[in-house]
């Protein structure tokens, strides 16, 4: 092996930094952002450009949230085994990571896309990695409904990378993203209280009770049933996504009220669970009715 090879396992460490599942849920929302801009096609070299400069600033920022969170994640079952928790991954390459495909990701965007588009994901980035990681997360059991908004961005990264521009149908997109956050991660909060509770982070289950987050679930999905229909209500989709919005939000309903009324740790998995998939299959039904519209 010479000196330039790097080892398989080394390859799946940093691939881990990035935090691949959650990186291609927000890459996804960000392509659905960039189709959605058009009423076309859009370009495809632009598109694939946005989507690897999008992708590698969103890793970077998941590198630096697994450095900051290194101690915390090693006492937390779900993310004791995440490559710095177990130390092998050090702190001074973690960060040249970060800075090298954060870095390669702004000047994807700049060069190959657009600046409009480089400076949103790059504030994205400061976003995730500083204000929520660093300042909120360990600050208020509030940290992700305030710190939402950096994690609802990439459908207007996406409608930027193609339109040059972010209208009110993006800001949409990305309400829809922030109004889904609390009751997407406090349903794995719940059910992974007693991690949380050895964490220290002042999640909700740990500093207000069970009884008000089952409560708090249900009022925001609640409100994102109710959000997911402003697409229609704007003219920017038709029936094919009401309809599909309608179904899937009575599903995320019937979740919410079961912990709400009825809660067991299965119906918070089940729920945690469901809103990936919530999420995943109402934005591909907008991009449905983008194309087939009546």
């Amino acid at each position: 092996m010479t000196a330039l090879t790097v080892p398989p396992n080394r390859i799946a460490q940093y691939w881990a930094l990035t935090k691949p599942r959650v990186t291609q849920l927000a890459v996804f929302c960000a392509v659905i952002g960039m189709f959605l801009s058009t009423p076309g096609l859009p370009d495809w070299q632009r598109l694939i450009a946005a989507t690897i400069g999008i992708w590698l600033l969103a890793g970077a920022a998941f590198a630096i949230n697994c450095l900051v969170e290194r101690e915390i994640d090693s006492r937390m079952a779900r993310t004791a085994r995440r490559p710095m928790a177990r130390g092998e991954i050090t702190v001074p390459q973690t960060l040249v990571f970060s800075g090298v495909i954060g870095g390669a990701g702004m000047w994807v965007l700049y060069n190959f896309v657009n600046p409009l588009t480089m400076w949103l994901t790059f504030a994205t980035f400061l976003g995730y990695a500083i204000i929520y990681t660093i300042i909120l997360k360990p600050a208020t059991p509030q940290n992700i409904v305030i710190g939402g908004l950096a994690g609802a961005m990439p459908p207007a990264l996406g409608w930027a990378a193609i339109a040059n521009d972010v209208p009110m149908q993006a800001w949409i997109l990305v309400l829809i993203i922030f109004v889904w956050t609390p009751p997407h991660f406090w349903a794995l909060a719940m059910y992974r209280r007693d991690d949380y509770a050895k964490s220290g982070l002042p999640m909700l289950p740990i500093t207000h009770g069970m009884k008000f987050t089952q409560f708090q679930i249900w009022l925001y999905t609640i409100a994102l049933v109710a959000t997911t229909m402003l697409p229609f209500a704007v003219g920017m989709s038709g029936l094919i996504y009401l309809a599909s919005a309608a179904i899937l939000g009575l599903i995320f309903l019937w979740y919410a009220w079961q912990i709400y009324r009825h809660y067991t740790d299965l119906i918070a998995r089940k729920t945690f669970a469901y809103s990936i998939v919530y999420l995943s299959l109402l934005f591909a039904a907008l991009l449905v009715d983008h194309y087939l519209k009546f």
